[in-house]
Parts: structure tokens; sequence; C-alpha cells
């Protein structure tokens, strides 16, 4: 299954941190194999990556050893993730013992993959962080582009849209949209009731590199229901025109 076209259609860049040049040359190999638009890095210590960071380059996804000369890949991870809970980070390791894996996933690691790896799997993996990375990335370019203080808060009937942490729960559970799907339920609230077109919402969540057209508003709007539960009543069809909340049930 191919990346959406929004990944694909620009450059992600991926550093990898690996001191074995065989490890290293295989998995640099096993990227450029598929079409996946990448900018590669390396580094054969985390040191040479963190001058590289340090420089003010950003990564969507980095791989790294757990076995390193001087700074170990774990202790990496821990640093990197202190100064940023959304960098995307993959580890590949000979450490494939349960332990290692879960010392990692405490640390924060995004996923783990142990030597010797599978290409195929080593790609998916890839994938999978790639698109949160992206979804992530929307996110904050919601937030950003619509000046959303931290202190803005909408609640109705149980449903709590935090627009500066750009979180939504039901009943106090959290509830995980997509980039689209967080901007339509965002400005559906935000419109105090008022009737929003499919055409402005189109060009409300229409971004850079992401086409949308009414069709899929719509199949937003239905995903968006399924994962309301009983709270989708209050999203209401306005037949010919298009969506709204409904503030008065």
């Amino acid at each position: 299954m191919g990346l959406p076209n929004e990944i694909l259609s620009s450059v992600k860049n991926i550093l990898i941190i690996e001191d074995e040049i065989a490890i290293l040359d295989l998995i640099v190999a096993t990227l450029n194999s598929f079409d996946l638009n990448l900018k590669i890095d390396k580094a054969f210590s985390v040191e040479q990556s963190l001058n590289l960071i340090n420089q003010g380059l950003k990564y969507d996804v980095i791989i790294v050893d757990w076995m390193l000369p001087g700074i170990q890949g774990i202790d990496f991870i821990r640093q990197v993730k202190q100064n940023d809970l959304n960098q995307m980070i993959l580890m590949v390791t000979a450490k494939s013992d349960s332990d290692s894996i879960v010392q990692a996933l405490d640390v924060g690691v995004d996923d783990y993959v142990s030597k010797p790896f599978d290409p195929a799997v080593l790609i998916a993996r890839i994938k999978n962080l790639l698109k949160r990375s992206e979804q992530i990335q929307q996110l904050t370019r919601f937030k950003i582009e619509n000046q959303l203080g931290s202190d803005e808060v909408i609640e109705l009937n149980g449903l709590k849209i935090d627009y500066g942490r750009v979180e939504i729960s039901l009943n106090g559970n959290l509830i995980h949209l997509t980039p689209s799907e967080f901007k339509l339920i965002g400005y559906l609230l935000k419109s105090q009731g008022r009737v929003l077109s499919r055409d402005q919402l189109i060009d409300l969540i229409q971004g850079e590199d992401v086409s949308v057209t009414g069709r899929t508003i719509d199949t937003h709007i239905f995903a968006l229901r399924k994962k309301l539960n009983d709270w989708a009543d209050h999203i209401e069809t306005i037949r010919g025109v298009g969506y709204r909340v409904n503030y008065s049930q």
C-alpha cells in the first residue's frame, strides 16, 4: 500500500544513525528501492547526528541503532524526546529481548525493529511513522494558521475541543481524529450553530498538497459521525447546502 498523495508529493527528511557501514548501506538501499521521495542524511554516532540537528535540520523520521560508539542510541532518544515529543523515532537494533524493547518504549521510541530485519517490514514501519509525522505537522499548521490560543476551549454536551492542544475528547475520553476531521469539527463548533456550506468547508480545510472536494467533505463527516457515536446527532446535514452543529439539543 502506498503513502497518501500529500506525503508522496513533498520531500521527507530521514536521518539514519548507524555505525556499521554494511547495515547503514542496507537501510539506505532499502529506502531507495521504494519511491518515497526521501532526502537521507547519515551519521555514524549520536554526536554526529546532534551536530546536524543543532544546525537546525528537521527530520520527519530518525532511524537509530541502540549500540553506538560514545553516546548510546537509547540515551539519544531520551534527549530528543525531552525536547520534542513529536519527533518520530524508529529504533533498529540487534537487541531483540523483551526487556530492551520495553526500555526503548519507556523512553519514547515510536517503533522498534530487530536486526536482521525484513526490508518489507522496515519500509512498512517507516511509512507508518511518516504518516504520523505528517498528521502532527498538519495539526500544528492548523493551530498556527488560525492563531488559536492554548486557553481556547469549547464544550458542548460532553464534547470538549481544546484548540491550543489540538485535542478533542468525548466524556473525558480522547478521540483520535485525522487533521481534516479535526478541522471540520473545529470549524463547525466555532460557527456557533451557523450553517457552513460545502464550499466554505473545502476552503477551510484545504491546505498545501491537499485536494478537497464536496464528496471528500461528506466522507469526512461520515467518518466523524462514526467516531463521535451518539454525539454525532448534533451534526446536522442541511440538504443542498452543507452542515452545522446544533447547539439547541
